[in-house]
């Protein structure tokens, strides 16, 4: 029996110090995320991914990449998705920007209440001829898992971009989305939709997580002396 505890304690003190390793990595890797977005967010607006670059665009690289694209909104394609914000709860006005070269990037222009909009209405229109626009690549939005986007009945809750072009009809489409940076407008009087809000958030528990799997490790290996003293006390028992 002491043999096939001493087992056990080994085996779960060798597994809590990988877990706790695998969690110092994570932290590591964590904080250069964020560190690295906080750069990308706060940078000055670069060239967005043309048409060559499409196929490696990817979110390690590229999401909150702050850029700047010039072209001509379609704004008879524009699309309404669902949001909750600290505003309240409205929509999305994601219209499609058609560059010089043909190829169209999605533009999230920002947030706009419901009452503004109308549930089965239309938000006003992007501005017409040509216009250059600045702020942060975002990756597509998978259809949300509690709540589908139904492109048939027009009732969409993620920015999907590949969804939303097919359903728009539209042609070489850029596989990222770009939020819109704020415009100034009286506070007031605001100005919808109003752009930047994209929320920026990485939970970072992970230096939580270590101290739980090394003070787990700590408590197994206390746990196993004990264990081996009281064996010893047994196997060796004081004479008189």
């Amino acid at each position: 029996n002491y043999f096939y505890f001493l087992y056990c304690f080994r085996l779960l003190f060798t597994g809590f110090i990988l877990l706790g390793n695998w969690q110092v990595r994570r932290l590591a890797w964590k904080r250069d995320l964020i560190a690295h977005v906080d750069q990308r967010v706060h940078a000055p607006p670069v060239a967005a991914p043309g048409p060559a670059q499409w196929a490696s665009v990817n979110a390690q690289d590229d999401e909150y990449k702050h850029v700047s694209l010039t072209g001509t909104f379609l704004n008879d394609r524009q699309t309404l998705v669902w949001a909750a914000t600290d505003e309240g709860s409205g929509f999305w006005v994601v219209t499609p920007l058609r560059l010089a070269d043909g190829s169209i990037v999605l533009i999230n222009r920002g947030f706009a209440p419901e009452d503004w909009c109308g549930r089965n209405g239309q938000c006003a229109a992007g501005p017409g001829g040509e216009v250059t626009m600045t702020g942060l690549l975002r990756m597509s939005e998978p259809s949300a898992w509690m709540r589908h986007n139904d492109p048939a009945k027009n009732s969409w809750y993620t920015r999907d971009v590949a969804a939303i072009a097919a359903a728009r009809g539209l042609k070489d489409v850029a596989p990222y989305f770009v939020d819109a940076d704020a415009t100034s407008h009286d506070a007031d009087h605001p100005s919808w939709p109003e752009g930047g809000m994209t929320v920026i958030n990485f939970p970072n528990n992970h230096l939580s997580y270590l101290i739980t799997w090394y003070v787990l490790a700590l408590m197994v290996l206390a746990g196993s002396l004990y264990v081996g003293y009281d064996e010893y006390r047994l196997r060796h028992p004081k004479t008189p």
